[in-house]
């Protein structure tokens, strides 16, 4: 075990107090930061990293820093507690902006930073507001070196550590050492991780003594013990002014724990191996590495296994573009001990890849009503027999947007209503749906191709560049286990190319499966057959939408998935333009718990359509009548699991 004595029955693990910040990522590996052109935004700052990660790994976290009053700082806010992480005492500045970090990859051992903190909020974070009562709520403390370097964020760390030394929380520091963030380089040097400075030394070694556990790199010791170019006679002057574990980070190697008296050669002390990897990027490792190691720790784990559990986030993070969204979970951890993964390439492990992105945290979605009206082909029909231009049918879309809208508002559905619309004819009305908690999916095939093709581009991935992240990539694929060989192979090969791209975008893919019929096989046995060629080919959509099954079916589409991938979100009914009282009837079959909704488009809107667009209705009376269509089929899901069809249909009819 630790000799770290963590108090228990606290609300909180751990408080992490110091940098927070957006990060923007250049996304071209391999070329200076002015040659950047694209970049990704994602939560950073040191304390702010591992505030994140401990979340992601299920620690009670929570994060002490200040932010603008403006979209980053709420950017961050919203990022941490979606992971989990308490934001409660994130100050909010009125006056000063969110710190922003801009940070390139040029090769393995260069990556250019430039710290945008020229007067920024997190550096301006009020010690008197640092609430002790809530630091008695936790179980450690954690601060960086970083705010240490100004008067005013070392009065908030030295108040915070007053708090925590009052209650018994046990005091970590990350050195994190950054010569940039003291001054003592040009802004434009901020990858230097090493200038010796005495006045840095100083500052550090007035505090080093109130902390219980150290951690930093061999360059970071040698600043905080001040003797240049010996790593051991630093590490004899910090211990000279603080009892502390001390923790020495030494990348591939691992790490080591020094707990008392510092041996004569930093090989003597205990030695925990580092894990084997293709380096991509080191920025994050840090703070992925005491982000396990802490959450070992603060679990009872001894210095073994909680270096362990360090060096393998490390390992997992520096083989990943960008620092939080790196963080591993639980689900990676456990894939990587249990010799599954014998690679040291990270990104060649399908599994864990896939894991890294299905077993973090989502927006659930429990049960989905949703209406789809991403058709194009029969929307030009409609408007083609009615004798209307084909400029009415945008405002048309628009209007069923309005639909849904009322049907959520009337039955209460927030987090369970959805839409699914194009941006061919539906741009304004996907415009107007997104960024409203719905449930959002947006079509890429071309209508009604067989081979698959996608609409507008052959580069699908190009395109889903300028999607906002919540819309849902829906492709419909008439796809049949039977059909001819090459045409299979074809179709194959365009999922192929969306499933890459939706796996590098970062979009939920649903696959909609309608197997064309005439080939020999019962609906349903096709329909099972394709999935499993799809997920013999490596394909696992988070979302399958398909025609109404027998209870059997489902069954046995449930124990598929349940087998083949069980981090998949689920199945939703589609409605193939059926009748209401068919659709209910398929509905009263679907007791599965792989089903979590329908998405049903023509039988809601397609008569009230044509009569709008005809001019026999006007824009409310469409409305209400499509809304009404929407209404009794949320009804008859809701109804779903009554004992019989009959149950269902009342529902409809109600």
């Amino acid at each position: 075990m630790s000799t770290l004595d963590f108090p228990a029955g606290r609300r909180y693990d751990l408080a992490c107090l110091g940098r927070l910040a957006v990060d923007l990522y250049a996304q071209q590996i391999g070329c200076s930061l002015e040659d950047a052109t694209s970049f990704a935004k994602y939560l950073g700052g040191s304390s702010a990293n591992v505030a994140f990660g401990t979340a992601r790994l299920g620690l009670r976290s929570a994060m002490i820093s200040r932010v603008g009053n403006e979209q980053m700082g709420r950017f961050l806010v919203e990022t941490l507690q979606r992971e989990g992480c308490d934001t409660s005492q994130v100050q909010v500045d009125a006056e000063r902006l969110t710190a922003l970090v801009l940070l390139g990859l040029k090769d393995r051992d260069t990556f250019p930073l430039l710290f945008y903190r020229e007067n920024c909020a997190d550096m301006a974070i009020d010690a008197a507001l640092i609430d002790e009562s809530f630091i008695a709520q936790c179980r450690a403390l954690a601060m960086t070196g970083t705010h240490l370097s100004t008067p005013g964020t070392r009065r908030a760390a030295t108040t915070a550590l007053h708090h925590a030394r009052q209650h018994g929380v046990v005091r970590v520091l990350d050195i994190d050492y950054r010569p940039v963030l003291w001054g003592l380089t040009p802004r434009g040097e901020g990858e230097n991780r090493y200038v010796p400075d005495a006045d840095v030394t100083l500052q550090l070694q007035r505090v080093l003594g109130q902390f219980d556990l150290v951690v930093g790199t061999e360059e970071e010791f040698l600043i905080a013990g001040g003797v240049p170019g010996d790593l051991v006679a630093s590490l004899k002057s910090v211990r000279d002014v603080s009892p502390a574990v001390l923790v020495v980070k030494r990348g591939a190697l691992g790490c080591c724990v020094i707990d008392g008296e510092i041996p004569a050669r930093i090989d003597d002390a205990p030695q925990y191996a580092g894990e084997r990897v293709e380096v991509l990027n080191v920025l994050g490792a840090g703070d992925a590495f005491l982000s396990g190691l802490l959450c070992g720790l603060l679990e009872g784990r001894d210095w073994e296994a909680s270096a362990r559990i360090a060096n393998a986030c490390g390992a997992l993070v520096v083989s990943r573009h960008g620092c939080a969204p790196a963080m591993p979970t639980r689900a990676e951890l456990a894939h990587w001990f249990s010799g599954r993964h014998t690679t040291t390439r990270v990104a060649a492990d399908a599994q864990l890849a896939h894991l890294h992105r299905v077993t973090v945290p989502r927006k659930a979605w429990a049960d989905l009503c949703v209406m789809a009206f991403d058709h194009r082909m029969q929307f030009f029909d409609l408007a083609r027999e009615a004798g209307a231009e084909e400029s009415r049918i945008p405002p048309l879309k628009r209007l069923l947007v309005r639909a849904v809208e009322t049907v959520a508002a009337s039955r209460d559905l927030r987090g369970r209503i959805g839409l699914l619309v194009d941006a061919h004819y539906g741009e304004d009305a996907l415009h107007a749906a997104t960024g409203r908690g719905w449930w959002v999916g947006r079509p890429v095939e071309l209508p009604g191709s067989r081979p698959l093709r996608f609409d507008g581009t052959d580069s699908i991935a190009s395109q889903l560049l300028h999607w906002p992240q919540e819309q849902v990539v829906k492709c419909l694929v008439h796809y049949h286990p039977d059909d001819p060989p090459l045409l299979r192979l074809e179709q194959e090969a365009q999922l192929r190319t969306l499933w890459e791209a939706t796996r590098e975008s970062g979009h939920e893919l649903l696959v909609e499966v309608i197997p064309p019929r005439g080939l020999g096989l019962a609906p349903d046995e096709a329909v099972l057959r394709s999935i499993t060629r799809l997920y013999n080919l490596g394909f696992k959509p988070e979302w399958w939408k398909l025609a109404p099954m027998t209870r059997v079916g489902w069954d046995a589409l449930h124990a598929l998935v349940q087998q083949r991938d069980p981090h998949c979100r689920g199945a939703v009914i589609l409605g193939l333009n059926q009748p209401l009282s068919d659709l209910v009837q398929g509905f009263a079959q679907a007791h599965s718990p792989l089903v979590r909704g329908f998405m049903v488009g023509r039988t809601l809107w397609a008569e009230p359509s044509l009569r709008w667009l005809r001019g026999a209705s006007s824009d409310d009376e469409l409305v209400a009548a499509v809304a009404g269509n929407f209404g009794q089929l949320v009804s008859a899901w809701n109804a779903r699991h009554e004992t019989s069809p009959e149950a269902a249909r009342g529902a409809c009819r109600a």
